[in-house]
This record gives structure tokens, C-alpha cells and sequence, in this order.
């Protein structure tokens, strides 16, 4: 299948410092695609650069002609000064339809009744899932997360990532999602990529689990995660269709 993104060799310094060295990351139509890394590792410039913001300085970038993108940012500050609905976070956007905005706020599960309410007043998971349906305006064929769980509690993170499985389903659209949340994201995800500056391993989950250069990067937490999975593999698939997407807004 032919790939929505590849960084190919891609490397990038800034100033003295070597952020990203010969690194290469594909992400094809319907697949998910996980960064993950410790902090400082060089994630979130891989996502700027995946996303256009910023140029490599040695390697290639590669899209699909035609290649629509939606972002999600870790982070939004908006002012508590401004007044501003859910409604009106997403009409901030060019040329969107009030349809539109309203298969935006049904395909990330947000309930209806919450676009009259100030963005200050939702929950963290609340206000990702906003995020996320601002992002999917643009019909995208790439979807690329930049630590979309920050301030999200454990069972909103959970929910916010089946979400993300069920848009990438729906939509068939390639996802690219920056993390160094481990135990969530190897359940969540089709391929890993472990990023120190460098691609340290990749793979499908299972792989990179037991894979040395993982083991080293993430010392016991890597340990635990092979505890984990095993339990999480059964437990994942029941909740699955058990669980609302609706649950699990709480911030």
C-alpha cells in the first residue's frame, strides 16, 4: 500500500544540537502509526515537520498528492477572558457549514447539548475531543496527533484513543500520533516507532516490546509493559463494544 506520509532519512538540527538524525517514519491510509520516545527525544519536531511547519534539513518528505491534513496540537491556550462556545471554536474555521460542524461533534461523540457551552467550562477530555472534531473538518486523509492525552485522566485517555481507532475506521484516513504514554498507546496503535533522536526500533507492538534497544531506551516501565499487555489484550477487546465512547470525558 502506498504510503499517505514517509519521512525518508530525514534529519534536522537546531543550532549546535542534532534533533533528528536519518530518520525514517511511514504512515499508509487507514493505519496508525505511533512515535514514541522520552521527552527531548525529538517527537514533536518530527511533527512539525510531518505537518509542512518546518523544513528538514537533510532527507525527504513525501505526500500523497492531494494529501488533506488535520492537526491536533498538545495544547490550546485560549484566554478565560474570551467568551467563545464549543459551536464557535469550530465556525473559527474558514468556509465550515453548520452540517459540517454537526458530523464533526457526532463521529468524536460529543453530545450535542455541549455546543452552546463555553469552551471553559469542558472537561479536559472533553475539550480534546473538540479538538479533535476541529481537526476533522477538513475531511483529512492525515491525521497527526502531537500528544493529543496531555491533561486527560487515565480513563479519558483510554476512551480518547478508541475514539481515535473508531475515526481512522470510519474515515480510513493514515494516523501519525507523537507519545511517550507506552501502555496506552502499544494497545492502541498498528506500528511503533521508538524515536531518541534517531529510529531506535520500530515495528508492530509486540515486536518493539521485546526489542533491546526498547528495553534500554524505557528501563522498567518497558518491564512492566510486557506485564501489561497481556492483561490489557483481553480486557481492550471486551470494552471495546461494552463501553460508550461517550465515557470517560472527565479531565
Amino acid at each position: 500500500m502506498a504510503a499517505s506520509l514517509a519521512l525518508r532519512q530525514v534529519t534536522k538540527r537546531l543550532g549546535d544540537r542534532l534533533i533528528l538524525a536519518q530518520v525514517d517514519v511511514e504512515v499508509a491510509a487507514g493505519e496508525i502509526v505511533t512515535v514514541i520516545g522520552p521527552n527531548g527525544s525529538g517527537k514533536s519536531t518530527l511533527a512539525r515537520i510531518a505537518l509542512g511547519l518546518m523544513a528538514p534539513d537533510g532527507g525527504a518528505v513525501e505526500r500523497q498528492p492531494g494529501l488533506r491534513v488535520g492537526y491536533v496540537p498538545q495544547r490550546v491556550a485560549l484566554s478565560p477572558l474570551m467568551p467563545m462556545t464549543a459551536r464557535r471554536f469550530l465556525a473559527l474555521r474558514p468556509g465550515v457549514t453548520a452540517a459540517a460542524m454537526d458530523r464533526a461533534f457526532a463521529l468524536v461523540g460529543l453530545d450535542p447539548g455541549l455546543a452552546q457551552t463555553s469552551v471553559h467550562h469542558l472537561s479536559g477530555g472533553e475539550f480534546q475531543r473538540l479538538l479533535l472534531a476541529r481537526s476533522l473538518l477538513a475531511e483529512p486523509s492525515l491525521l497527526v496527533l502531537d500528544e493529543p492525552t496531555q491533561g486527560v485522566d487515565l480513563t479519558g485517555q483510554a476512551a480518547f484513543y478508541r475514539l481515535i481507532d473508531r475515526v481512522r475506521r470510519e474515515l480510513q484516513c493514515a494516523v501519525l500520533l507523537i507519545s511517550h504514554d507506552l501502555h496506552l498507546v502499544m494497545a492502541a496503535t498498528d506500528r511503533v516507532v521508538c524515536l531518541n533522536h534517531h529510529v531506535c526500533c520500530s515495528g508492530v507492538p509486540d515486536k518493539v516490546r521485546r526489542d533491546p534497544a526498547f528495553r534500554a531506551l524505557f528501563g522498567e516501565e518497558a518491564d512492566v509493559l510486557a506485564l501489561y499487555a497481556h492483561d490489557h489484550a483481553h480486557a481492550h477487546d471486551h470494552e471495546h463494544h461494552s463501553r460508550e465512547e461517550g465515557q470517560g470525558h472527565g479531565g
